[in-house]
């Protein structure tokens, strides 16, 4: 999707297709939507990726161990970055306080348009968005007189429309300072509003998704107001309230979805819902609205439910306490030592959160949870401003105004801040909805409680130039569980609005800026060895904290750390001192622009939560908000009055506080803090203590500072991979053609109408698929499949395709150009490339624009790897040092040391399913790695998807001259079948184990899992179930107790339902079990037993392979998890003794069917629908499974799903369970619990050290 609005739209990064990937970092929450190939890989950590807290930890988690939590995504707000949401589940998640979401950034970590991002991963397939930026969670707003408090400036006239008709024209000095002072136009639909119970209200119409609405009421109220003795009670009041909430529960049927969340400074209330009922018509504003009132203002503090959510929030305690949440608290402690916000993380206290009672509680509420003192927005398919204005009026006007008497205000400080901070009202609400002030009595009249403005006050100390003797000594964290070094350089500012051209003008300079330091690092060193693992410098502000932080992060393997630092120093150095290019600053600009215009084209394709999150975090800055038309015709105005020595001099204050580090009047870093681990690994030495000193560090940093350099030199930059005599001379050579589908037909073109699939195949085998569509605008998607994957690796070259990708990733170099000009090619024409292997096809996907031949560009790209990719011998050496550092980092990872254990024991040590080991790597060579990719590349081996805004003839023209000349056949790609996959199915000690990790922490966790079949029906066995699905009888389970069940098994076992004849059957069917029994984990284990925080089921259904599996994920403490276990199994098991009921079945249908309806418009979307459309290996795809679904979950039944879940085994010989236990009184060292296969020098056991911060919380739903 493209961005939500404003300055974003304006000023958009130089989008990367997401940065190089690291197998070491956790994988996606699974989406049991049909048909899809996993999308690539949002959340594995790159490694160049930006994230403002970028510890060093051990980020790798096997992929059934995602969790459903961490769905709001990161919003790069002043640069355009695009927002994407995973699906928010309807079961309540809080996403207190994880600081990782927290940040609008300008980070370079994203800022390029990037060729060969590996993003290989392991385990469960899963379904990501991944559309570029991640949107993070709305913010407190922040008021000039208060930078950590909650207050909104709310402009004049927010609802006129503002044209500046601005030109592109020479300016002199006056006219040009005349028109950077000027006030950049707001956005021409927000309307904004107050009750006269001081409520205020924003609207925003739009279109996308169609008939829904995103409804979010924001209390100003978060942790920063707690007293000493009520740390986490914000947090413990939003999961009562929450869940509490029985006006909430009775929307749950209608489709919608709804969670919270709890920060610093604000708590968030948020329900995304249709616009009316499905059956009734309804209109469901006023239900929605009426259930947040109940939730913010008048929540029920039953005792039972305090109980309920005090488990919960203890459970969550525990769970979130990993080495990564540890290294996150560290750094904020550090970065904000001298105020609150270092102590007040929303997860609280422990000691406190068992203590409270209701009264307490509900003393804090009412205290703070009152409309004066919080805002609602709506944004989504609503047309009638009016009729919503009414609506908010009617069901939250009277709130807060019960029972008042009205007294006249009393004239003071308070007095004259609040009127400042109250919006004046809007004017020119069409259809008689203006405020007309006759409705609305003077509010100090009538309302007892103003928006509190006095808050807990918190005092950043600013880097501001000083005396090299007041620097800060570097703070050190080591720990026992991390597993490579990272350092984080702090320099914190306030915030600066952007709100004039000038603002904005200023902003663009920066990112160009920063731009090319981040290129520069990540391409110059991807080309030799380097000595860092990343280098990211992030320039972010928060309306959370208040303030502005520059950070750059630093990670290396322990050996090379001071290498690193030396190199990165030295990098930011030459930045500064001799600035960007005069090739780098048009060719950014450039690109810049170019994003710019395609996000303008999309105006009319954001997401409503895009668009929210982006007004919401714009408000809490005090950004101007605009749309992305407005934004770009911004940027354009002001990208003429860019010169380079003001990009440099701009540029340049960002990178004071490193390049002149230590010296008289340099800016003073607010906070050094390098993460460490206790222990590392030496090559024929073993594991041996790490020694790291703070003067080490300093040295480093000055070691860098002293090192000679010179000026960046230009950099040619190709125009294109193929000239047009290369490309006629290879039309001349292949006589590429389109050939009939298959060999009993003789039709070259199928199009489906319905869906506008066009299907087509190429002279040299190549399957094609494409489709035409507007949604984003001039913008397109493509992705190559081919068949194989991990699954093709041979018992000799185990680990041979995921290093062979990683090793592509690495090179970066195609025929003649190096990788500099692969990258800088991609920033030209706007390209984003990522590279893939999974467990069943090795994939590529390419992001374009189809301006400025962005297409024909992405096609080169394509052709030019599939022809003439260059193989390094130094790019494997990095690749297998990846994998091998992150095998080594598994024992020091709970989760995925107990993943790892149960994987390898369910399927009987099968190495392609888990990573790859040090004997594997070690075997391995450059030409194995380069063999076992390049011989999957044959022509009818793969399958190339395209979905975009193009027409026939520029599609099926690209497709013939840069797809049609790629060579036949591009290796010994046999067409054998690869090893089978054996589930290990007899009873045996190791289908119920343990692991032990010794930690000062106690936390738990632990996995369920057992076979299932594919997607199609085809099991491991080699049963095709689809083949006699008319067959299976129910005779497995119990018979139902309920006669209405009866009733409606005896009609469909006469008459079979129309799914039963559709190949997609087992599909379908298993994605409504997943929802059912989802639904019933979190009612049984979570909310009834309380024994855990966070329980889901995932399915992975494999597409090419014939087998599946399920897990069930379950956080617990170490006391609870065998309980939980057992809850978990009973719950798995007792579907047929606790028969599903038709408002289960209904209830996952929407749920399923609002999924898809959402997400109908993306086209990265269409891409997973049309994977292996055409691939023989999946012959039972058709153009009906993607044109039918719909009609497919309508006509599922119960009995349906109950054939669906007799093929899962969860029989006591094929379930397989692992549960993983953390704390001081482990008693076993991890390496004896691994499996046999595995020495004790690979796997030790870890020792505890230090003790981790168990004071911030995670999602609740």
């Amino acid at each position: 999707m493209a961005s939500s609005t404003s300055l974003v739209a304006g000023v958009p990064q130089v989008r990367p297709c997401l940065p190089p990937r690291d197998a070491a970092h956790p994988r996606a929450p699974l989406n049991t939507s049909l048909l899809r190939l996993p999308r690539f890989g949002s959340r594995c950590q790159s490694i160049s990726s930006s994230k403002r807290w970028s510890s060093d930890t051990v980020r790798g988690r096997s992929r059934f161990l995602s969790k459903k939590s961490d769905f709001r995504r990161r919003n790069t707000f002043l640069i355009g970055g695009q927002g994407s949401r995973s699906h928010v589940p309807e079961l309540h998640n809080c996403i207190s306080c994880s600081i990782l979401r927290q940040r609008g950034h300008l980070s370079i970590g994203r800022s390029s348009p990037r060729a060969f991002d590996d993003k290989s991963r392991f385990h469960l397939s899963t379904l990501d968005k991944a559309l570029g930026k991640y949107a993070s969670p709305p913010r407190a707003t922040v008021g000039p007189e208060e930078p950590h408090a909650a207050s909104i400036a709310w402009p004049d006239g927010a609802v006129e429309k503002q044209d500046l008709g601005l030109e592109n024209f020479e300016f002199d000095r006056a006219e040009l300072e005349g028109f950077l002072n000027s006030k950049l136009p707001s956005h021409p639909k927000v309307y904004r509003g107050q009750l006269k119970n001081g409520l205020r209200y924003l609207i925003l119409p739009n279109k996308v998704p169609p008939s829904r609405f995103e409804a979010h009421m924001e209390v100003h109220v978060g942790s920063i107001d707690e007293e000493d003795d009520e740390q986490g009670i914000a947090h413990m009041i939003e999961h009562v309230a929450f869940l509490g909430s029985k006006k909430r529960e009775k929307l749950l049927g209608t489709g919608a979805r709804s969670n919270a969340y709890t920060d610093f400074h604000h708590t968030v209330f948020h329900i995304h819902s249709p616009v009316s009922a499905k059956d009734s018509g309804e209109d469901l504003l006023p239900s929605v609205l009426d259930a947040l009132n109940e939730i913010a203002f008048h929540p029920k503090f039953l005792a039972s439910r305090v109980e309920k959510e005090r488990r919960a929030i203890l459970s969550e305690l525990q769970m979130m306490n990993t080495i990564e949440y540890r290294v996150d608290c560290q750094l904020l402690q550090h970065l904000h030592s001298e105020n609150k916000l270092s102590r007040r993380f929303p997860i609280g206290l422990e000691e406190q959160i068992k203590k409270w009672d209701a009264d307490k509680i509900r003393k804090f509420h009412e205290r703070w949870y009152f409309p004066a003192n919080a805002t609602l927005y709506i944004v989504g398919d609503i047309d009638n401003i009016p009729k919503t204005v009414s609506q908010i009026e009617s069901m939250l006007g009277e709130t807060g105004l019960e029972n008042e008497s009205v007294s006249p205000p009393t004239p003071s400080a308070f007095s004259a801040m609040a009127s400042f901070l109250v919006p004046k009202l809007p004017v020119g609400l069409s259809g008689g909805s203006s405020h007309d002030k006759s409705k609305f009595p003077d509010q100090a009249k009538v309302v007892r409680k103003e928006r509190h403005v006095i808050r807990p006050p918190v005092t950043h100390n600013w880097s501001i130039p000083g005396n090299p003797a007041d620097l800060k000594s570097p703070q050190i964290f080591q720990h026992e569980l991390l597993q490579n070094f990272s350092i984080n350089m702090f320099c914190k500012i306030p915030v600066s609005k952007v709100q004039t051209y000038g603002d904005l003008r200023n902003v663009l300079m920066k990112r160009i800026f920063l731009s090319a330091l981040h290129f520069r690092i990540n391409t110059r060193y991807k080309s030799s060895n380097p000595p860092f693992t990343s280098v990211e410098l992030d320039h972010s502000d928060s309306g959370r904290e208040g303030c502005t932080v520059t950070t750059l992060t630093v990670t290396a393997e322990p050996r090379n750390w001071e290498s690193a630092i030396k190199v990165a120093v030295q990098e930011v150095r030459r930045l500064k001192e001799f600035g960007v290019t005069k090739g780098e600053l048009t060719r950014y600009m450039d690109a810049l622009l170019k994003d710019s215009e395609h996000l303008a084209a999309m105006i009319d394709n954001v997401s409503s939560v895009d668009n929210l999150d982006f007004i919401m975090e714009s408000d809490a800055l005090g950004h101007t908000v605009m749309d992305q038309m407005q934004g770009h015709e911004s940027l354009v105005a002001v990208a003429g009055t860019v010169t380079l020595e003001e990009v440099n001099s701009v540029g340049a204050k960002v990178l004071e506080y490193i390049a002149d580090f230590g010296k008289p009047g340099a800016p003073t870093p607010a906070a050094i803090v390098a993460c460490v681990p206790a222990k590392v690994h030496i090559d024929e030495i073993g594991e041996t203590d790490f020694r790291i000193f703070p003067s080490g560090i300093i040295d480093a940093i000055k070691t860098g500072l002293e090192q000679p350099i010179e000026a960046e030199p230009e950099l040619e930059v190709p125009r294109e991979l193929i000239s047009s005599p290369e490309l006629d001379a290879l039309k001349l050579q292949q006589n590429p053609s389109f050939i009939p589908l298959g060999p009993e037909t003789s039709i070259i073109r199928v199009h489906d109408i319905d869906t506008g699939i066009t299907q087509l195949r190429l002279s040299n085998g190549i399957l094609i698929n494409y489709r035409i569509s507007q949604s984003e605008s001039r913008g397109g998607v493509m992705r190559l499949i081919v068949g194989g994957g991990r699954a093709a690796e041979t018992s000799e070259s185990r680990g041979a395709v995921v290093v062979g990708v990683r090793t592509l990733s690495e090179g970066g170099r195609v025929g003649n150009f190096t990788r500099e000009q692969v990258e800088l090619f991609c920033v030209n024409h706007l390209i984003n490339c990522s590279l893939e292997s999974t467990e069943e096809v090795i994939a590529m996907e390419f992001r374009f624009t189809l301006r400025d031949n962005g297409m024909c560009a992405a096609f080169q790209l394509l052709h030019m790897v599939l022809e003439h990719s260059v193989w390094l011998e130094d790019a494997f050496d990095r690749a297998r040092q990846l994998y091998l550092s992150y095998y080594r980092s598994i024992p020091k990872s709970l989760e995925r040391s107990t993943a790892h254990k149960l994987m390898l024991a369910m399927l009987n040590g099968d190495e392609r399913f888990v990573e790859p080991t040090p004997v594997s790597l070690q075997n391995l060579s450059l030409q194995s790695v380069k063999d076992a990719v390049m011989n999957q590349f044959v022509g009818d081996n793969m399958e190339v998807s395209i979905v975009g805004d193009f027409t026939r003839e520029e599609i099926e023209t690209c497709v013939l001259d840069y797809l049609g000349t790629v060579s036949p056949t591009r290796g010994s790609w046999a067409r054998t079948q690869s090893e089978p996959v054996l589930f290990r199915t007899s009873s045996s000690d190791l289908q119920s184990q343990e692991v032990f990790l010794k930690d000062t922490d106690e936390r738990a966790c632990a996995y369920i899992a057992g076979p299932a079949p594919n997607r199609w029906g085809f099991t491991y066995e080699g049963e095709d179930l689809y083949e006699s699905i008319n067959e299976i009888s129910l005779s497995k389970g119990p018979q139902s107790a309920s006669g209405e069940l009866n009733a409606e098994k005896d009609v469909v076992t006469t008459k079979p339902s129309k799914l039963r004849s559709h190949p997609l059957f087992f599909g379908i069917t298993m994605g409504l079990l997943a929802e059912v029994i989802n639904s019933r984990l979190f009612t049984t284990v979570r909310d009834s037993l309380g024994l855990t925080y966070d329980v889901s089921f995932e399915l992975n259904l494999f597409d090419r392979l014939k087998l599946g599996w399920y897990v069930i994920s379950v956080t617990s403490t170490p006391a609870k998890v065998h309980k939980a276990l057992d809850a978990c199994k009973s719950v798995l098991r007792g579907l047929h003794s606790n028969k599903i009921a038709p408002r289960e079945l209904d209830r996952a249908r929407r749920t399923l069917l609002m999924r898809h309806e959402a997400e109908i418009k993306s086209n990265a979307y269409w891409l997973g629908l049309m994977a292996h459309l055409q691939a023989s290996s999946v012959p039972r795809k058709d153009i009906s499974c993607i044109k039918d679904l719909t009609a497919l979950y309508e006509s599922a039944t119960i009995e349906d799903v109950y054939v669906a879940y007799d093929q899962l085994k969860i029989d006591d010989d094929s379930l397989y369970s692992c549960a993983g236990i953390a704390g001081t009184q482990a008693v076993e060292e991890l390496s004896a619990s691994m499996d046999q296969g595995e020495s004790d020098e690979e796997f030790q056991g870890v020792v505890h050290t230090g003790r981790g911060s168990s004071t911030m919380t995670r999602p609740t739903t």
